[in-house]
């Protein structure tokens, strides 16, 4: 008898859980929802690097020369980020270092 209860309160538990898990099925409309966040977040990071990447080159009309202290300055930012900056520009051919270590530069191209 005991055993006939046991296996009835098994079934509903479990006929619970299934409902709860059918009922919370639509769970791709949440995840959808974090991907298009995810996705401006990303738009706004890339438009923000174009400005910074823009802010440098004019940087140039001053001066023909620029270290990664005085870009840092500018735009408040680490000399990691500079650095990782400065290494796009260079790939695309807008700018070239000079030197290395704490004496590096960068010129204008």
């Amino acid at each position: 008898m005991v055993y006939y209860i046991v296996l009835i309160l098994i079934i509903v538990v479990m006929g619970f859980w299934v409902w709860y898990l059918v009922k919370n099925k639509n769970t791709s409309k949440s995840f959808d929802g974090n991907y298009k966040k995810i996705e401006n977040y990303n738009k706004q990071r890339e438009e923000e690097i174009i400005e910074r990447k823009a802010k440098i080159l004019e940087m140039f009309k001053d001066k023909e020369r620029l270290k990664n202290d005085d870009i840092q300055k500018l735009l408040r930012v680490s000399d990691a980020t500079i650095t990782r900056y400065m290494d796009e520009l260079e790939k695309e051919g807008k700018v070239r270092q000079t030197g290395t270590g704490s004496s590096a530069y960068y010129e204008k191209l």
